[in-house]
């Protein structure tokens, strides 16, 4: 094999036909992909973020290509993006997604899926149920993010939950939370976007002039700068925000609400895929067919990006491989 398709970014996206082939390094595997999904950190990246150039992506579900354990060759699998260590004191507390050493799929010093091979740890691939659908299963990294938030809180059947932001992250947040807590309310700014995020009767509303304050939780997953200021004055006193938006932040931030109103911030990036395939599977009705914007064979990888940067735009996939 001389060589594959990749989408690759190098201060330009450009589909390029011969790649190398990733080799396979011991304990790894290698993955032919199927599909890939463009998350808006594959955006960033184009405009500098971490300064990473190399194959762009991190959301995939394919077919185990190469493996040293035998009994994964042919199985359709998912794989948590973080390439850890193994060695040091993070990654004996099961806290490889904070690894210092780490790589990270498409992000960090590892090339990423949107290609017709990548390569990640055995360890990190989980097996896809045979009757999930691919562009089901190729939403388990970013369900995987929304799941986090189940993991870090207590959420109680009385808490009142807003999430903030109609983006893709702040919809798959608000289905999350609503499989623990009836009452969650999605604030955005696009009705099209609302109307796809009502399920098990998520309450959605144009802008915060219309939603009470005094919200037990507040997720903030904007992608703005203002919305660390709308999460503080939505929240209870002692009541948590959680923030999932990874914008910076220029100029100063008042943050004196937090102190005077005994508020927590918790940050929250990855989840653990495990969770987000379970949730999957216990809530079939999940409606994750909704967010899926449109779809794009991998020679098409800019049209794809130009309309994944498009206002109405949720998720985006490349078809990299046959089904």
């Amino acid at each position: 094999m001389n060589g594959m398709s990749a989408a690759v970014f190098g201060g330009a996206l450009a589909y390029v036909r011969d790649y190398p082939v990733p080799e396979v390094k011991p304990g790894w595997a290698r993955i032919r992909v199927q599909v890939a999904g463009i998350c808006k950190t594959d955006m960033e990246i184009m405009k500098g973020y971490l300064g990473f150039t190399g194959i762009l992506g991190h959301e995939f579900v394919g077919v185990v290509d190469r493996c040293e354990d035998r009994a994964l060759i042919g199985k359709r699998v998912v794989g948590d993006i973080n390439a850890a260590c193994g060695h040091c004191a993070w990654c004996a507390r099961g806290l490889g997604r904070h690894c210092p050493q780490r790589t990270t799929l498409g992000i960090a010093n590892l090339n990423g899926c949107m290609a017709e091979f990548c390569i990640l740890p055995r360890e990190n691939l989980l097996v896809v149920p045979e009757q999930m659908p691919a562009e089901r299963a190729v939403l388990t990294e970013p369900l995987a993010a929304a799941c986090e938030i189940l993991e870090q809180l207590s959420i109680e059947k009385t808490d009142r939950i807003v999430v903030l932001g109609d983006g893709r992250l702040g919809v798959l947040c608000a289905w999350a939370l609503a499989t623990a807590a009836p009452d969650v309310t999605i604030i955005g700014h696009h009705p099209a976007k609302l109307s796809l995020a009502r399920w098990r009767g998520i309450t959605t509303l144009l802008g915060d002039d219309q939603v009470m304050p005094g919200a037990d939780i507040v997720v903030e997953a904007t992608g703005t700068s203002q919305g660390i200021s709308r999460a503080m004055k939505l929240c209870r006193p002692r009541g948590t925000i959680v923030l999932k938006s990874t914008v910076a932040i220029p100029g100063d931030v008042n943050l004196a609400p937090v102190v005077i109103n005994e508020q927590t911030i918790v940050g929250s990036r990855c989840g653990r895929f495990p969770a987000a395939l379970a949730m999957m599977g216990s809530f079939p009705d999940m409606p994750l067919d909704r967010i899926i914007t449109g779809r794009f064979a991998l020679e098409r990888v800019e049209e794809a990006f130009a309309r994944a940067q498009q206002k109405d735009a949720l998720k985006v996939l490349l078809d990299i491989a046959s089904r």
